[in-house]
């Protein structure tokens, strides 16, 4: 039986894997706006600041805001990044971005044909930009009121693979079961392997990513259509 699906956002949710490079623009509208004669040399300091926290996926797993980086570079480059450049470069950013982010055709039918099936939804994104980021395109393409539960990392403790962000996730829904749950992903170890690792079935979204452990989803998904009719299966099991 299953009671819930929970899926990623990048790469999942979305057309193919968002990526990092659009962090390029938003480091270098602070650097502009901090010193614009140093501008490639604080970038690529900036690019080192945020590579530096992104390792954590593989190693504390500790999760990190946009601020945080920003506070941390302000140290290292002797320069007062404040909250102020924060939110112009932020807001400037988002704006520049709106039309590359794009979700699925597909996505709107398929949560409403999980939901229809008596599925909760929830949503968990690795992510350092703020809440109010993703849910201005959820909202904008219809997304919001489709998913029951939103929750990125940016407002938690740690990051996926952390076991604890799964159980967040679970709580969140209810306290479902992990074991009648699924989540569905596009990177093996972050998604993949800690959703497995507390006893969720997974699903992964074909991708290109080379996984970097040993790790076996339940199924493996070209088009999120598919899920309707392996959930079905799944939810008929006794």
């Amino acid at each position: 039986m299953l009671d819930a699906v929970v899926f990623d956002w990048g790469g999942t949710l979305t057309t193919p894997d968002l990526g990092r490079a659009d962090l390029i623009d938003l480091w270098r509208l602070a650097a502009r706006h901090l010193d614009p004669s140093r501008e490639d040399e604080l970038v690529e300091r900036l690019v080192a600041v945020d590579e530096r926290f992104w390792a954590r996926t593989t190693t504390t797993f500790e999760s990190w805001r946009l601020a945080d980086i920003l506070d941390a570079a302000s140290r290292e480059l002797g320069l007062d990044v404040t909250d102020a450049v924060l939110e112009e470069a932020a807001t400037r950013h988002l704006d520049g971005w709106t039309n590359h982010i794009h979700h699925e055709d597909e996505a709107a039918e398929v949560l409403r044909a999980l939901r229809a099936a008596g599925l909760r939804i929830g949503l968990l994104s690795n992510t350092n930009w703020p809440r109010t980021f993703h849910e201005h395109f959820l909202a904008r393409d219809g997304l919001d009121e489709l998913i029951d539960v939103r929750l990125y990392t940016s407002d938690l403790g740690f990051v996926k693979p952390h076991p604890s962000v799964f159980h967040e996730a679970l709580s969140a829904l209810g306290g479902v079961d992990p074991a009648r749950a699924v989540f569905v992903g596009d990177r093996p170890y972050d998604d993949i392997h800690g959703a497995r690792a507390v006893g969720m079935r997974t699903v992964l979204r074909h991708s290109d990513l080379v996984p970097p452990y040993d790790v076996e989803p339940d199924a493996t998904i070209s088009s999120l259509s598919e899920l309707v009719g392996l959930c079905g299966e799944w939810q008929a099991e006794h």
